[in-house]
């Protein structure tokens, strides 16, 4: 019966993973909220290393949604033409620029990771983050702007360099990857459509790598997965995989006629919501 009830809760966690990952809301503000009603017969170790490695059916979304653009060999055509001419040169610096964008975070993720889940993983980081990204999502769409950035492909390295810097920021609980991202996009002048499909691909090297370090991590210290744990891994990535499909499928048709405002108020009203919570916890139910 526990069991079952472990499943559930995975579906509902690939759930909230699917569409907090790419709307830039936060996926951890809605998990600490989910955790507040769904408990989980596994230990906290497992459970820390679940919250990042379910993100792996997400990033599989962005890679079926985009194969074409993300697949830098041409077809065989039958003829030995050498390796350079196989390659597709516009998606390999696209790629590049992905690279580029993810060291900053790759750098300092790896040197802090602990250090943040010990430190920063309470529910009024999260509060404030929510509500600071929610306010620069407002601020930054009433500023009127013409961007100069359309294409992926217009996309320059420093550019890249600078979401990547963005990127770092969403290593604070609360933040969310996507909402950085897009933030530094837009400061960057690029294009909603641009810089939300920028942030899709950066979360591929950055997400993987992220749920490989927590694997690592989690049977480095010992741990042994068991029968129900992988289950519930399984449950999570397909679900986060089936939702994402959707969710990146709304907020590309959304960008291209609204801005990122709701998104903002959104954001602050989840952040409100938090922080009422910890308050709660820590000064009436004690």
């Amino acid at each position: 019966m526990e069991l079952l009830l472990d499943l559930l809760r995975s579906v509902v966690y690939g759930v909230i993973e699917g569409i907090t990952e790419w709307l830039p809301i936060s996926s951890t503000g809605h998990m600490i909220l989910a955790e507040q009603v769904l408990k989980f017969s596994f230990d906290e170790a497992f459970m820390s290393m679940f919250r990042v490695v379910i993100q792996l059916g997400a990033i599989l979304a962005v890679l079926v949604l985009y194969w074409k653009k993300l697949w830098p060999f041409c077809a065989d055509n039958g003829r030995d033409t050498g390796f350079a001419k196989h390659l597709r040169w516009p998606v390999v610096r696209l790629w590049c620029k992905i690279v580029v964008a993810c060291v900053p975070a790759a750098v300092l993720g790896f040197l802090l990771d602990d250090w943040l889940d010990a430190h920063l993983y309470n529910g009024v980081v999260v509060a404030i983050m929510l509500i600071v990204y929610g306010a620069a999502f407002i601020l930054i769409e009433r500023r009127p702007r013409v961007p100069a950035t359309t294409k992926l492909n217009r996309i320059t390295y420093k550019q890249a360099l600078l979401v990547g810097a963005w990127q770092v920021l969403a290593m604070i609980p609360g933040t969310s990857r996507s909402g950085a991202t897009i933030v530094g996009g837009l400061l960057c002048g690029m294009s909603r459509p641009c810089a939300s499909q920028f942030t899709f691909f950066l979360a591929i090297p950055v997400m993987a790598g992220a749920s490989g370090l927590k694997v690592v991590k989690y049977l480095a210290e010992g741990s042994v997965f068991t029968l129900a744990e992988v289950l519930a891994l399984v449950v999570g990535c397909v679900v986060a995989f089936l939702v994402s499909m959707a969710a990146i499928r709304f907020l590309m048709g959304y960008v291209k006629k609204h801005t990122f405002t709701a998104f903002g108020w959104y954001r602050i009203a989840l952040g409100l919501v938090v922080l009422g919570i910890w308050a709660l916890q820590t000064y009436v139910l004690v």
